[in-house]
Formats: structure tokens, C-alpha cells, sequence
């Protein structure tokens, strides 16, 4: 994986980790706003409730006023908004806040407004309840106890049970608590919840259990989190793979249009890097097949056609042996048909090495050779074929210093001899082959006297079955693969073949050019 898109990936992970905890931080904050607004309102309602039923709410509690700034007014006195005095007008109480903490008022039976102040709304409201359960569990006359709880549980929401067992007396710090102001807020063990314990004048104890105070991490609030994490990873997730499944898409399609026949298909991979690689080694395969179609069908067009030749040669000498009326005439005939055959048998050869090389190389074992010898062997052979002309090899001390190179023997042989061979077809006397050797390339001129090829159709003589002449003989002719099989060779090696005109002697030039040593990872 290359180290950019890796880098740009973890860069975007990070931004969709920052942005998901962004979100989630604002979405739990307002969230948890509102429902602290709403639990202020409705934690201390059954108190208000209650104050607020009261005929003489200031005159029966007249102590919630020391403590918690009890006051009972008239709605214009206490600069209220319109909205608070619509929601007071709705029945509803209201908690706003304060200077010292919440502000919780409610309308009361004749219009007026009770206020009450809480600095620690959950303690307050425990403390303030236990002290109106302290009160009125004084004043209820003898039997009527059990119905008082009953109504105060009822009321306030709360749990309300006499203490009547030792083991059910808390510590020691909270009884001295108790003694000294007849009540004491405590916690108690493994809960959240807050417990007042109660003395009544009677001296016996009840403990009265708050219910759960707010708690930032509700279920609603977890689960809103959850949701919203997921969808947004969900959609980051969606997204991703949409463009990988578009582009994924794209390359099957392709690929459905090159198995319609289309072989000129190709994938587009736009700006997307991720399935760049996959588009360029798909578009590389897509290359490669059509080539090998195109040769294919090229093949088959040619060689039906070279076949031909040969072929209507030979059933014409078969014909004529059935006639011959000499034994002279007759071994004429054989000769010419062996002589077809002959080349029959060449031309396979040269399609199979063709076809061999096109469609994906043999599997070369490149080893260190002396090239300059092997021109040597090539120039040696093609002169006792043709006497006739002056075929030679010009190396220089330089290059034979550098003569060994990294090649596959075999085919360098026939690459080179391929090229003296065309060039003894075409030149008038001489033939030179030339060697320019050093310490990083090595490159073989092979040049002759002949007429010379076109510029313009220097790309086309290494094309399969090309012929610039439209000569079918044997002498001159050939089968139009010598040049295709040559510059296969050379691609093979790392190199190159291209053809130039020959400045020393006129004609044609052709040039082989390859790496003299092999790279390090070099597949063998």
C-alpha cells in the first residue's frame, strides 16, 4: 500500500474520530440541558404541588422561609417574562435560574405565585421534605399514622418506613446528625439515591427515600449517542464504499464490453486513488489481450495466406510426377516438392517462434556470454551461405573488453543471425556487423549496401508478416517474421531494435540494444 494513501486514509479516520466526538459532545451537552431544565421542573413539582394546595402555605411553613427563601406574591412583583407567567397561568411550575442557585415557582389557588430557592436542588428538596413529613407526622392524632404515610408517599413519590430494627439504624455520624437537628441526609450503600432519617417528636425514627437524583448518563441520553455514532460512521461507511463500488463497477462493465468483443474498452479510474492500481493493471491486461487477438487473427490471415503457396506448389508437382516422362523429369519434381516442403517446415518454424515469443516469452535463463563471439559464430555462418558477398564483423579492443554480457545465447544467436540473414537478401556486396560495447549497454549495428528502407516505413518491417516488396520467392521474400521475432527478443532482454540508414554504406541499418547486465531482482 503506497505510504500517501495510507497517510490520507489515517487522516481521514482521525477527522471522522474528531468529528464523531464533536458531535456526540454537543448533542450530549444540549441534550442534557433540556433535561436538566425538565428534571429541575418536574424533581421539585410534588413539593410545589403540595405548598401550593396549602390554604396558608407562608403561615403553615413558615420556616421554609428562613431556609429556602420561601415567598408567596403577586405575579407583578416578582418581574416575571410573559412566558413564565403564561406557563404559571397553565398550572405549570417553572424553574429558572438564579443568583444562589434554581428559582422554582408555581401559582397557587388565588393567583398568587410561590417562589422557593434551592442551592442543591436534590439535597433541598430531600431536606425540605422530610421537614413537611416531620411536621404533619407530629401533628396526626393517635391510629392515623399509617394512613399519613400512605398520603405522603402518595404526594411526595417518596419511601417512607419506620426504623424499628437495630440493623436497620445507620451509622453513628448520622445519629448524632439526627440528635442535634432531628433529620439527617445520608446516602445510602450500593444506590444513588439520597434517605433522610427522621425523628418525630415521639422520639421513633422513620426513614424517608428520595428518588434518583439526575444523572447526565441516562439510558435516552446513551442510546441517542450510540444512534447518532453509528449513523454517522454508517454514512461515512456508505459513502467510502460507494465510491469503491462505482468504481469496482466501471471495471466489470469493462470487462463485460471486452467479453462482448469490444477489445478497445478500457477503464477510466478518474481521481480515485484507491482503485487506481486495480485500473491501470486491469487496463495493462486489456492492452496485453488485444495485442495477442490482434496477432492472432493476424496470424491465422497470414499464415492462410503464406500456406497457400507452398502448398498449390507441391499438389502441382504431385500432379506432375503422374506425367513425367523421364526420370530426369521425375527427381526435377521431387526436388521442387522437397524443396516446398523445406519451406513449409521453416515457415512453421518461424510462426511458432513468433507465437512462442508473443504470448508471454519463453522462460529465458540469462547467463553471462561472450556476445562478440556469438556475432562471430552468426557472421561465419551466413558467409559460407553467402559467398558472394563480403559479410564482416568490426570490433573494437574497447568493446571486446566489454563482450560479456547477461543473454539467453540462443536467442541473441538468432536475433543477430535473423538480422545478417535479411540484410544478405537485400545487399548488393558487402554486409558489416558492428559492435559497440560498454560498461552499462550493449548494441549490434547490422548494415549492408543495399537499396535501404523508407523512413516511412521504418516502424513497419518489425510489424508480423510485413513485407515492403511483395516478392513470394525464397531468394528475397522470406515470411515477413524475421524483424517481429527480432525486436521480441530484444524486448525480452530489456532492450530495443529499431532501423536507420547506414552512413558507411548506404542501406539499411538495423540495431540491437539491450542492458549488458541484468537488475539485481531480475526474474530468471
Amino acid at each position: 500500500m503506497p505510504l500517501k494513501f495510507f497517510l490520507k486514509l489515517y487522516l481521514r479516520l482521525i477527522g471522522l474520530t474528531f468529528l464523531v466526538l464533536l458531535l456526540c459532545a454537543a448533542l450530549f451537552m444540549g441534550v442534557n440541558s433540556v433535561r436538566s431544565q425538565f428534571w429541575n421542573e418536574r424533581f421539585p413539582e410534588p413539593l410545589m404541588r403540595w405548598l401550593a394546595a396549602s390554604p396558608a402555605p407562608l403561615q403553615q411553613y413558615h420556616w421554609l422561609e428562613s431556609l429556602y427563601d420561601f415567598q408567596v406574591a403577586a405575579p407583578d412583583g416578582l418581574s416575571l417574562s410573559p412566558v413564565v407567567l403564561e406557563r404559571l397561568a397553565y398550572g405549570q411550575v417553572v424553574a429558572r435560574e438564579s443568583s444562589i442557585g434554581q428559582q422554582v415557582l408555581v401559582q397557587g389557588v388565588d393567583g398568587s405565585v410561590l417562589s422557593i430557592r434551592f442551592r442543591d436542588t436534590y439535597r433541598d428538596v430531600a431536606e425540605a421534605v422530610a421537614l413537611i413529613v416531620r411536621q404533619h407526622m407530629d401533628e396526626v392524632g393517635p391510629g392515623r399514622e399509617e394512613m399519613m404515610i400512605d398520603q405522603l408517599e402518595e404526594t411526595f413519590g417518596i419511601l417512607l418506613s419506620r426504623v424499628e430494627s437495630p440493623d436497620r439504624v445507620p451509622g453513628s455520624e448520622v445519629l448524632d446528625r439526627v440528635s442535634e437537628r432531628g433529620l439527617s441526609l445520608y446516602q445510602q450503600d450500593g444506590t444513588d439515591r439520597a434517605s433522610v432519617l427522621i425523628r418525630l417528636g415521639d422520639g421513633s425514627l422513620i426513614d424517608l427515600t428520595m428518588p434518583k437524583p439526575f444523572s447526565s448518563w441516562g439510558w435516552p441520553v446513551i442510546l441517542l449517542l450510540l444512534t447518532v455514532s453509528g449513523g454517522v460512521l454508517a454514512l461515512a461507511l456508505y459513502l467510502a464504499l460507494r465510491e469503491v463500488d462505482s468504481n469496482l463497477r466501471s471495471v466489470e462493465s469493462v470487462a463485460v464490453r471486452i467479453a462482448r468483443g469490444e477489445m478497445g474498452a478500457r477503464v477510466d479510474a478518474g481521481d480515485s486513488k484507491l482503485v487506481s492500481r486495480l485500473a491501470a493493471a486491469f487496463n495493462g491486461m486489456a492492452e496485453h489481450i488485444q495485442r495477442l487477438v490482434g496477432v492472432q487473427r493476424e496470424m491465422i490471415h497470414a499464415v492462410s495466406h503464406e500456406l497457400r503457396t507452398p502448398v498449390a506448389r507441391i499438389r502441382f508437382g504431385v500432379q506432375m510426377i503422374e506425367s513425367a516422362s523421364s526420370p530426369e523429369a521425375l527427381q526435377k519434381q521431387l526436388d521442387g516438392i522437397d524443396g516446398d516442403i523445406q519451406e513449409l517446415d521453416e515457415l512453421i518454424d518461424e510462426i511458432l517462434t513468433y507465437a512462442r515469443l508473443e504470448q508471454g516469452g519463453p522462460v529465458f535463463s540469462l547467463q553471462e556470454t561472450s556476445v562478440t563471439d556469438i556475432v562471430r559464430q552468426v557472421v561465419g555462418e551466413q558467409q559460407l551461405i553467402r559467398p558472394e558477398l563480403a559479410i564482416t564483423a568490426r570490433i573494437g579492443e574497447e568493446s571486446e573488453q566489454w563482450g560479456l554480457s547477461d543473454v539467453e545465447p540462443r536467442y541473441i544467436h538468432r536475433a543477430i543471425q535473423n538480422l545478417v540473414g535479411n540484410a544478405g537478401r537485400y545487399a548488393r556486396e558487402k554486409v558489416m556487423v558492428c559492435c559497440h560495447f560498454d560498461e552499462d549497454n550493449c548494441r549490434v549495428d547490422v548494415e549492408d549496401d543495399g537499396p535501404g528502407i523508407p523512413e516511412e516505413d521504418w516502424e513497419k518491417v518489425f510489424t508480423a508478416f510485413a513485407r515492403l516488396d511483395d516478392s513470394r520467392t525464397r531468394t528475397s521474400g522470406g515470411y515477413g517474421l524475421g524483424l517481429s521475432i527480432v525486436r521480441r527478443i530484444l524486448y525480452w532482454h530489456g532492450g530495443q531494435a529499431f532501423v536507420s540508414r547506414s552512413e558507411a554504406l548506404g542501406g539499411a541499418r538495423f540495431s540491437l540494444v539491450w542492458p549488458r547486465k541484468k537488475p539485481v531482482d531480475a526474474i530468471v
